[in-house]
């Protein structure tokens, strides 16, 4: 009877000893695992951290360079303009970031002026609508990077962007890309959105698209609200662009301006 407890006891033991160490094993691999994770997941924010430390200087390196240039932050001379820089994101035709992080619009003084005193002026007429901006200077480096992004035939490239070699007045900081907004932050239906390259688009055709049904009474009045405040302001439209407004011509910009590098 002695004899079989202790047979009992020693069984007990070994079979305790064999779970502990299986369980010891199991509970290994997912450790391992964790740390793997956890050591996956610092590596991303650690890369992630440099890519933003990296854009965000090469965003004050911009700053500074048009602050050296003379140019102007408009929010700084009126906060109440929105900006929504298209290409600070995706949202463009080219589906592109040529940006990076840098969200401000910065222009010519002179061009901020007009720009605020269109905001006065539309404020006056329409107290509930205020000025969206979608492009303001455009470094003529982020212009040879549009050159360059565009998937068409070099013949066909200055149908969407200006060549670089020539210059846009958006590389003067002499140009600006806008809209408007309500109350609730909606835009006015202009009848396409930004960056729509096509007739739609075009002021030159809009009585014809009217009389083919194809522009609104309610989107021509919105286009038109848009340009009598930008020419009033002192600004020139262009015949394909509804959102485009010229401050000067080219030959002026060479005049007054610098290219923005």
């Amino acid at each position: 009877m002695f004899i079989s407890r202790i047979i009992y006891f020693l069984f007990i033991f070994c079979f305790s000893f064999v779970s502990c160490k299986n369980d010891f094993n199991k509970n290994k691999l997912p450790v391992a695992e964790n740390d793997f994770v956890l050591s996956t997941k610092i590596d991303t924010l650690h890369n992630y951290t440099l890519n933003s430390n990296k854009e965000n200087n090469d965003s004050s390196k911009m700053e500074a360079k048009l602050i050296e240039a003379g140019l102007i932050d408009i929010q700084k001379m009126d906060s109440t303009i929105d900006v929504d820089l298209k290409y600070a994101g995706t949202d463009n035709f080219l589906k592109t970031n040529m940006y990076g992080n840098f969200q401000k619009c910065y222009l010519q003084k002179d061009v901020a002026d007009k720009i605020v005193f269109a905001q006065t002026l539309l404020k006056t007429k329409f107290p509930y609508y205020s000025l969206i901006i979608f492009d303001g200077v455009r470094p003529r480096s982020v212009q040879y990077k549009m050159w360059g992004a565009i998937d068409v035939p070099y013949y066909d490239r200055s149908k969407y962007v200006s060549n670089p070699e020539n210059a846009s007045l958006h590389n003067f900081g002499a140009a600006v890309d806008l809209s408007i907004r309500d109350e609730n932050g909606i835009e006015l239906d202009m009848g396409t959105p930004y960056d729509y390259f096509g007739e739609l688009a075009y002021p030159r055709e809009e009585d014809r698209l009217f009389n083919e049904g194809k522009l609104t009474m309610k989107q021509l009045l919105n286009r038109r609200i848009l340009r009598d405040i930008m020419i009033e302001a002192g600004f020139m439209p262009i015949t394909t662009e509804w959102w485009h407004f010229n401050s000067c011509t080219r030959m002026e910009a060479y005049e007054m301006y610098k290219i923005i590098e």
